[in-house]
């Protein structure tokens, strides 16, 4: 059985869903699956330092799996940049894509999967798609009229004529089934890899950032972007000076967005409080979600929230807002606090932690919450199901 996988992007600066599609084909392979992927060399705004047009397998930084890389059209005017077209990989897709018995396209609306599965259609090679929460109600409200445009011109047949969606929480299934388009799904989370653990980490943290043992440290750490809801954490944080904290941020994004964030945090007098810790990642980024007491994402929408399980990976419990589709699995296995997005209910549950907090505490606490991710989220379970629905869907 062979299997593309196609995204347009497996940039570490586009986030969790790419960095999942590179686990995803380690996993697969270790299974035994002759699985690879294609994609463009977007990097936001920059482009990546690849080798273009040929199979490549030797990127440690991705994973060492087989990754064709294709020049990405990247013009000043971000829309088209955003849009990631490629010629080459059309041309490409054109001459190969029948020599696969599946394809498992990752996101819609971006010109890599909406041509990946117009050419699958027409090469009549089966595909599923796994649209990364782009379905769900919060996402589609933003730029609404361009989304439903493209849907119902262009993606709706595309969705329509594959074999099945690939939902990562019965959330995200559940409002995409308000849309009313009859379609075959499964829903199959992310797997996860606990991190190797890091001698000290807390104590490497707090000597880094000088913060005293006695300042609980939360942690955001994802895209700088409006629909990760910082504000509301910031606003709960600003009602709750009398106890000892410190706002780890770490991640990039908008310099505009970015500096409306700063200045928001001088106004309640909390800049004092936050360190910036720019993009991490590797150890790094296994070293902070280690080291953090606190792993806060109030959310407006997540498909997955692949960043949260990372933290409860890492053994730290976490914060999230109902927005976040593992939130049921959170609230059912008690690894933190769910809230709605609501500054005032962030506060309640901030308040909680605070009231809470032992440090002395931490350390059986992290080894439960490890072993919870273990059990529902390894990536030898998750890869052995994907496989047997490859097997069934391309037969």
């Amino acid at each position: 059985m062979k299997i593309l996988h196609v995204i347009p992007s497996v940039a570490a600066v586009r986030g969790g869903p790419s960095q999942a599609v590179i686990q995803m084909v380690r996993a697969l392979r270790s299974q035994g699956v002759d699985t690879e992927i294609a994609t463009t060399n977007d990097n936001g705004k920059d482009l990546l330092d690849v080798p273009l047009n040929q199979l490549t397998e030797d990127l440690g930084e991705y994973g060492n799996v087989p990754i064709r890389f294709f020049a990405r059209f990247s013009p000043n005017l971000n829309a088209v940049r955003e849009f990631a077209y490629s010629w080459d990989l059309t041309i490409w897709l054109w001459r190969n894509i029948a020599k696969y018995d599946l394809v498992h396209v990752h996101a819609i609306f971006s010109y890599p999967s909406t041509i990946a599965m117009a050419i699958a259609r027409l090469k009549k090679t089966p595909y599923i798609n796994r649209p990364l929460g782009q379905l769900c109600t919060w996402s589609l409200q933003q730029s609404k009229l361009r989304k439903q445009t493209y849907l119902n011109v262009i993606e709706r047949e595309n969705l329509l004529h594959s074999k099945s969606l690939h939902f990562t929480a019965d959330q995200e299934k559940a409002e995409f089934e308000q849309l009313g388009l009859n379609i075959p799904s499964f829903v199959l989370p992310h797997g996860v890899h606990t991190p190797n653990l890091i001698a000290n980490a807390q104590v490497q943290v707090r000597e880094t950032l000088k913060i005293p043992d006695d300042r609980p440290i939360i942690l955001f750490l994802s895209r700088i972007h409006p629909k990760k809801g910082l504000e509301y954490l910031i606003s709960a944080l600003a009602d709750l000076q009398e106890y000892k904290f410190a706002l780890a941020i770490a991640g990039d994004g908008e310099p505009e967005y970015v500096h409306k964030i700063k200045d928001l945090l001088e106004v309640h007098n909390l800049s004092d409080r936050t360190h910036w810790l720019g993009f991490v990642k590797g150890e790094t980024k296994n070293l902070y979600l280690q080291g953090a007491d606190l792993f806060a994402l109030t959310s407006h929408s997540e498909n997955f929230g692949i960043a949260a399980i990372e933290a409860l990976a890492a053994g730290t419990p976490v914060l999230i807002t109902d927005g976040v589709a593992i939130a049921p699995m959170v609230k059912d296995q008690e690894c933190g606090y769910v809230t709605t997005l609501d500054a005032e209910a962030i506060k309640i549950s901030l308040q909680s932690f605070f009231d809470d907090f032992l440090p002395e505490q931490t350390a059986q606490n992290r080894s439960r919450l490890q072993q919870v991710i273990n059990q529902n989220y390894s990536w030898q379970s998750i890869s052995d199901r994907l496989t047997k629905i490859y097997q069934k869907l391309s037969a």
